[in-house]
């Protein structure tokens, strides 16, 4: 069973461990003042504040102008857009897919590119529409070149995305993608390993894995899986009673 707990102390750890090797940095702005610019030393990185700042936000806005104001999750690319997530902020479904690309880069929304068109076909199959469910991604900023997200990008952006779910308080998840599940369930499994079943996560949700539409435009072989797979989550999201 995955607890928060463990997923942002090992987040932590992450961080003290890079601040040991690279010396500390901060996360607002990485701005210095001149005696540390002297010394060649950056302001510290007080995690401790950022879990108890992203403790006291109870919606989405306050949440998103938080993640605005954070270098944190950032990636090397200069000049990339806060792509949030989209969706009804109730929904009872949450997906989570990896990281945006260039279209939601440039509109704002995960998922609006030639895989959000994807996804969409997929939903509507089992009678779903974008505005009953909540899109979001581990990464909010685009990755250099359409990458996987980096392990270190992974876990900064960790303590975001699991505020952000702990908001919806959605009662099932959907990961989309190798990257999203090992992510959230904290291991290394393989596809053919996380998908076909529930997986607790926690404490109180249920959790899917399928394959990323993006790899479903690559390999249309995975689609007889992944249809199998939407196919599972919407009879459980029934049973569950779930509603728009």
């Amino acid at each position: 069973m995955i607890y928060p707990k463990k997923i942002i102390d090992k987040a932590i750890h992450f961080l003290k461990f890079e601040q040991e090797i690279y010396g500390t940095f901060s996360v607002e702005g990485l701005q210095h003042n001149d005696t540390q610019l002297e010394h060649n030393q950056p302001e510290v990185l007080d995690t401790t504040d950022i879990i108890k700042q992203l403790k006291k936000f109870n919606t989405l806005n306050e949440l998103e102008a938080f993640c605005k104001t954070s270098d944190l999750l950032k990636t090397d690319l200069e000049e990339a857009n806060l792509v949030m997530g989209a969706g009804n902020p109730k929904a009872d479904l949450m997906l989570i897919g990896e990281a945006p690309g260039k279209q939601e880069d440039l509109q704002g929304e995960p998922f609006v590119g030639r895989s959000g068109q994807l996804l969409n076909k997929i939903l509507k199959a089992i009678n779903f529409e974008r505005e009953d469910i909540y899109i979001a991604n581990i990464l909010k900023y685009r990755p250099p070149d359409n990458r996987d997200p980096l392990p270190d990008e992974r876990l900064k952006s960790l303590p975001f995305l699991l505020k952000q779910i702990e908001i919806i308080n959605p009662k099932l998840i959907l990961c989309l993608g190798r990257i999203s599940a090992q992510t959230l369930l904290d291991n290394k499994e393989s596809m053919k390993n996380m998908r076909g079943k529930f997986h607790p996560f926690m404490g109180k949700y249920e959790l899917m894995v399928t394959y990323h539409p993006a790899a479903l435009l690559r390999n249309p072989n995975f689609k007889k899986d992944a249809w199998a797979d939407v196919q599972l989550l919407r009879k459980r999201y029934d049973e569950l009673g779930c509603k728009p």
